[in-house]
């Protein structure tokens, strides 16, 4: 995946090629979240920032191969530009902060998208893929039911792979048996250990497997082929994947440019939804 100049790319170019311990991986997500202002964090508010210990800081750093914390800190501050200031968030009540989140995570989604590159190339890849197994579970289970109901309608051949237990790897095979070359899997926390099976047999099929998940971070990432990140917002009792659900609606996007048929398609759809009187206008 091509690397971006803005921030949140630049800091995650600086961890690519790390093997990171899943502390540190927290780390590194958040520092991505909050780019434009972990240059100027210390070590202590970037470990309440991430949940995790000051020392775990220092390791990371170190991990990284800085003498420690500080050294890094003055590496951020050459590397990564700062941005505009943020608004003052104490002004605002939880559920405004949590929207003000999200709004930062669709900022930041934007600024992935400057190199829209990996996005065309994963819109290809599951164009030429028939039949086209979609997985999500458990909290993914909608982002992946509402990228297969549209993709269906340009697509000739998707299959819905949103339940887990032992027939998962039966429909995957089954998928593959039936000509699919990919797979693609939405993957948000907590990370259920039946999708990162699921994506090591598919890749022991032969199937690509294209993922979109939380962050680069993610456990899914090692079983992903090609992996689009996403933040989720964390600020309510249960997470929120609005970054989630439009990167899967740009993907959906990307795929159609790669389907000849798609437009004929969609629009053989809206003549039959007329006929039939399928919506109130």
């Amino acid at each position: 995946m091509s690397v971006t100049e803005g921030p949140a790319a630049r800091l995650q170019a600086l961890f690519e090629g790390h093997r990171l311990t899943p502390t540190q991986r927290r780390i590194a997500h958040s520092m991505v979240r909050r780019a434009a202002d972990v240059p100027f964090l210390s070590s202590v508010e970037l470990a309440e920032l991430a949940g995790v210990s000051q020392p775990s800081v220092t390791r990371f750093a170190v991990a990284l191969g800085f003498d420690g914390y500080p050294a890094l800190r003055r590496h951020l501050r050459e590397v990564v530009p700062s941005g505009p200031p943020a608004p003052d968030a104490g002004s605002y009540n939880e559920y405004q902060q949590a929207v003000e989140a999200e709004i930062e995570n669709l900022r930041h989604l934007a600024e992935v998208l400057a190199d829209p590159e990996p996005v065309r190339l994963a819109g290809r890849i599951l164009a030429g893929s028939r039949p086209l197994p979609v997985l999500g579970l458990r909290a993914a289970a909608a982002q992946a039911h509402g990228f297969a109901y549209f993709a269906a309608k340009v697509h000739p051949d998707v299959r819905l792979l949103n339940e887990g237990g032992t027939m998962l790897h039966d429909r995957v095979d089954a998928a593959a048996a039936a000509g699919a070359t990919a797979l693609l899997c939405f993957a948000l926390p907590r990370h259920p250990r039946e999708v990162v099976d699921a994506l090591t047999h598919a890749k022991e099929t032969g199937l690509t497997v294209v993922t979109v998940a939380d962050s680069a971070f993610a456990p899914v990432a090692k079983v992903s082929d090609l992996l689009l990140p996403a933040a989720v917002g964390t600020g309510l009792a249960f997470d929120t994947a609005c970054a989630p659900m439009l990167l899967g609606r740009v993907l959906l996007e990307a795929m159609c440019d790669g389907l000849p048929g798609a437009q004929a398609r969609l629009e053989e759809f809206d003549t039959k939804a007329a006929t039939r009187g399928l919506f109130v206008e």
